[in-house]
């Protein structure tokens, strides 16, 4: 038996499989570093975060990144450069923790790496009729390997496309398998560039579950951050928008938009939700000049506004709910302060209650994927919203 083959085998027999989750989202803020333990798989998976880190990215890291980001037009060569170059990067900032915390590389069975999104497109966004949904993270799962000297599983997004789903929100599997409870229907909210929800029943049937993307989180805001605030990747603490007043016309305008009308589950990214959709909605209502802080102050409220409309198509008032909330937008006071003002029949609850750090919550979801990938059974946990059985991530060695 190939020795890589025969090693892979042996990570998937052990009691215990030390995994380190990746997740570098739309934000561009870092890249998550989430060190796991895993024992066992699929419902009774039991997952410790033994070490948790975001590296910050460098200025000079942000606008390579964003030179290619989400851009129907971009130089093919630099795209193809940054594929390794970012799965290098990635893998030494995965070195430099592990130095840090004085773990030797050779003690991690596996690396699951979510990648870098640089375009997202469902078919009902590009509407080219002879192609169907696709999505593209970069940052070389063999590049990360070789690296780390750590077998490493990437590329999750792509299975999910090719058995039919649209490669997001990938989020339901993990929050499944980790969080379920018979005694509270949960809401588990992510608010990363874009926000999405996974709707967990008490009853634990599979047939109810829900996730999906709701739109815009955080990406409006930063994108308008990034275009008028050199340097100023998002409204810290919401200290311009809290500034501002909330403009109706615009607000309203934001609102109109296909994508607000389809069913669950659907996906979207900062190919729809960008400056130039901002710009279309202040068109309509004539209102191309406005101040900083009411541009802000609407953006926010537009946020919260179609995240409320999105729990609230799910939320039977004569039950009960509890929102854990996670990503970055959790730390963005007006926004939550709108969310809980909007959804007073609702219990927020701190994410940390359910033992994993919401900062970390991504990446350790997707460290469950390569857990499931390596050690898992498919089985009925995988055939969430209507998807046949699937095991996600490309494996490369690092020799």
């Amino acid at each position: 038996m190939n020795k890589n083959i025969q090693q892979l085998y042996s990570i998937a027999q052990k009691e215990e499989r030390i995994i380190i989750g990746l997740m570098s989202g739309t934000s561009l803020d870092g890249l998550d570093i989430a060190l796991c333990s895993f024992v066992g798989a699929g419902r009774n998976t039991r997952v410790k975060v033994l070490q948790f880190e975001t590296v910050s990215y460098s200025v000079d890291f942000k606008e390579e990144v964003l030179s290619v980001f989400s851009k129907q037009q971009v130089d093919l060569g630099k795209l193809c450069l940054m594929n390794g170059w970012i799965g290098e990067q990635h893998g030494q900032m995965i070195n430099e923790c592990l130095q840090k915390w004085g773990i030797v590389n050779n003690r991690i069975d596996l690396i699951a790496s979510h990648g870098q999104t640089t375009y997202h497109a469902p078919k009902r966004l590009h509407a080219i009729e002879k192609f169907g949904n696709g999505t593209l993270q970069i940052g070389d799962g063999d590049h990360l390997a070789v690296t780390t000297g750590i077998i490493t599983l990437s590329d999750f997004r792509q299975k999910h496309i090719a058995v039919g789903g649209e490669g997001a929100p990938l989020a339901v599997y993990g929050d499944y398998l980790l969080f379920s409870d018979s005694k509270e229907n949960r809401v588990l909210l992510n608010i990363g560039g874009i926000a999405n929800f996974t709707y967990l029943p008490a009853d634990g049937s599979l047939n109810k579950v829900i996730c999906s993307d709701i739109g815009a989180g955080n990406t409006l805001m930063d994108a308008y951050m990034r275009q008028h605030f050199e340097n100023q990747f998002y409204d810290k603490d919401a200290e311009i928008a809290q500034s501002g007043n909330v403009n109706n016309d615009l607000l309203n305008a934001l609102k109109v938009d296909d994508f607000f009308k389809q069913s669950f589950p659907k996906s979207t990214g900062p190919e729809l939700f960008n400056i130039s959709y901002l710009d279309k909605a202040q068109r309509i209502v004539g209102i191309e000049s406005m101040s900083h802080e009411d541009v802000l102050a609407t953006l926010n409220k537009f946020t919260a506004d179609m995240i409320v409309d999105a729990l609230g198509s799910v939320i039977n008032p004569k039950e009960t709910y509890v929102v854990y909330a996670s990503g970055g937008g959790i730390h963005n006071p007006l926004l939550m302060e709108h969310l809980k003002a909007s959804l007073p029949l609702v219990e927020f609850k701190d994410f940390n209650l359910l033992g994993i750090n919401p900062d970390a919550k991504e990446a350790v979801l997707f460290a469950v994927l390569a857990n499931e990938a390596i050690a898992g059974n498919t089985s009925k946990e995988n055939t969430l919203q209507g998807l046949k059985e699937v095991s996600m991530g490309k494996i490369s060695f690092p020799n």
